[in-house]
């Protein structure tokens, strides 16, 4: 049955087979036994899982994918503005290359009229000789392959056309382009206003294709007669053509060398973060492995110290109270009367060994920490230390406006225990005093002796067991500070947590019964 529904899902995620309404063809969702929303959640669920990332992956493409986008940016707009500047060159090429090609035209049509400018100045309007003779010289007058020059009279007859003689004796008003410009009706109307410049295609006559072509026409007003001629500037187009295609072949260079550049960082960032994975994996893993082993050294030393405690205390008083109870047991039958003062002498072992019990749990877990708070617990503990070891003891507190969370009074209780255990084993100091209060910026645990001060050798060796390091580490999960002061008239150790781990004063501890909550 499950294999059917594998099967069924797979066939219809993979063919695609999920109507619009989220219900898959076919027999699916009734082998599933679900309905057309169900099938669509599962569907979905399935597809998240698909595409889930994990860290690694997050990581990379938070780091690619700002610099692909940045490539492309810069890809973009590198090609924007290039072609831009580049059709601005090319546009300036082309109107320079065409005014070149005006002023040919006008040195052309100069040299004409030199030429016949004395038949016509002493001509008549009707003077067809003279007329007839300017038709000859122009007729003559040919350059290069293509360069002509032409005659039409204002009614639009052709009169002068040496290389499409087709076209002389005809009149030609109305005619235009493929592209429908003006040509005939157009050089007439520049003619009359004195001449001008005028652009058509026509056909060329050394090729008999159509080119562009840009033509410089005057008018001879007592003849009525629009004289020009006109040169072809498929070479400019051809130019012009040649620096787009340059234009955009540098373009694509350019961007390949972008895509180039961001394909090189993305391989070195690919690179260096694979490195500095597998780096910090090594050193994560390391760190883990003495974690690990500081753990079970700290297990080891702590059963070791209570298996002390049970074997050094309890268990003598035990053996105490048991041969009290013996004694007592004998003479009870013998009929003694000491035995009930041996009774009592059990019962005064029984009692010591219920306050060793009660000692060494306080030790692993204060109630009172739990009870009243961190303020009451510490007062007990620097109490029953002067007490234990003779020294004089100062305990100082301020009522906090705040509670301290669960996490912060037990970090602050064992800095403080393990502080009066070194100062107990190393310090030789004969006065310790214990400060702890709240500010505005959070909580802070000052404890000072007047020992002998921390010797840097012996701190740094320490530093690499369960002492001063156990101490920066549980006030580094807090995010918190540790600082260590020391000189030879004594030690100071101060640390503080931040202002988060205060809890506000509505804020109660389902943990705790109402009677027993305070503040820390």
């Amino acid at each position: 049955m499950h294999g059917n529904t594998d099967n069924c899902v797979e066939t219809a995620l993979t063919r695609g087979q999920i109507h619009k309404n989220g219900s898959a063809r076919g027999e699916c969702a009734i082998k599933l036994g679900i309905g057309p929303n169900s099938f669509y959640r599962f569907a979905m669920a399935a597809l998240r899982d698909l595409i889930r990332l994990n860290y690694g992956q997050k990581l990379f493409l938070t780091a690619t994918l700002p610099l692909i986008l940045a490539g492309v940016l810069i890809s973009v707009i590198v090609t924007l503005e290039s072609r831009q500047l580049a059709e601005r060159e090319i546009r300036n090429l082309e109107d320079q290359l065409i005014a070149a090609k005006r002023d040919e035209l006008k040195n052309y049509l100069s040299i004409a009229r030199t030429a016949f400018v004395n038949i016509y100045g002493r001509a008549a309007p009707d003077d067809e000789v003279a007329m007839l003779h300017v038709t000859q010289i122009l007729a003559g007058m040919l350059y290069g392959q293509d360069g002509y020059f032409f005659v039409y009279d204002y009614d639009g007859n052709n009169l002068v056309s040496p290389r499409q003689t087709d076209l002389i004796g005809r009149n030609w008003r109305g005619l235009t382009d493929a592209a429908g410009t003006p040509v005939t009706d157009q050089l007439i109307r520049l003619a009359r206003s004195g001449g001008g410049y005028h652009s058509y295609d026509w056909r060329k006559p050394s090729t008999g294709e159509t080119a562009r072509m840009v033509t410089y026409v005057i008018g001879l007003q007592d003849w009525r007669w629009a004289v020009g001629t006109g040169v072809f500037i498929d070479d400019v187009l051809a130019t012009v053509n040649a620096a787009r295609a340059g234009v955009e072949a540098r373009l694509q260079r350019t961007f390949l060398w972008i895509g180039g550049i961001t394909l090189a960082a993305l391989l070195l960032v690919f690179t260096s973060g694979l490195f500095i994975n597998l780096r910090e994996r090594r050193l994560a893993d390391a760190k883990l492995k003495k974690l690990t082993q500081r753990v079970f050294d700290a297990q080891e030393e702590e059963r070791g110290r209570v298996a002390r405690e049970l074997h050094d205390g309890i268990s003598q008083i035990l053996v105490g109270v048991r041969y009290a109870l013996d004694t007592a047991r004998r003479r009870l039958d013998a009929g003694d009367a000491r035995a009930g003062e041996t009774l009592d002498k059990g019962i005064e072992y029984l009692a010591g060994a219920i306050q060793e019990v009660r000692r060494i749990s306080r030790d692993l877990r204060p109630g009172v920490l739990d009870d009243l708070g961190l303020g009451p617990a510490l007062k007990a503990l620097i109490d029953d230390f002067g007490q234990r070891t003779g020294i004089e003891t100062e305990f100082a507190t301020v009522v906090f406006r705040n509670r301290l969370d669960g996490d912060a009074k037990i970090a602050l209780y064992r800095v403080a225990q393990e502080a009066l255990t070194n100062v107990e084993r190393h310090s030789g100091a004969t006065r310790v005093s214990l400060d702890v209060r709240g500010h505005s910026r959070g909580a802070t645990l000052r404890i000072s002796d007047n020992g002998c001060g921390l010797d840097v050798a012996g701190a740094g060796k320490s530093a690499t067991g369960l002492g001063l390091r156990n101490m920066q580490e549980r006030i580094d999960q807090l995010d918190g500070t540790l600082r260590i002061l020391s000189s030879r008239t004594g030690t100071v150790i101060e640390a503080s947590v931040p202002l988060t781990h205060l809890l506000p004063p509505q804020e109660r501890s389902d943990t705790s019964p109402p009677a027993t909550r305070a503040r820390a």
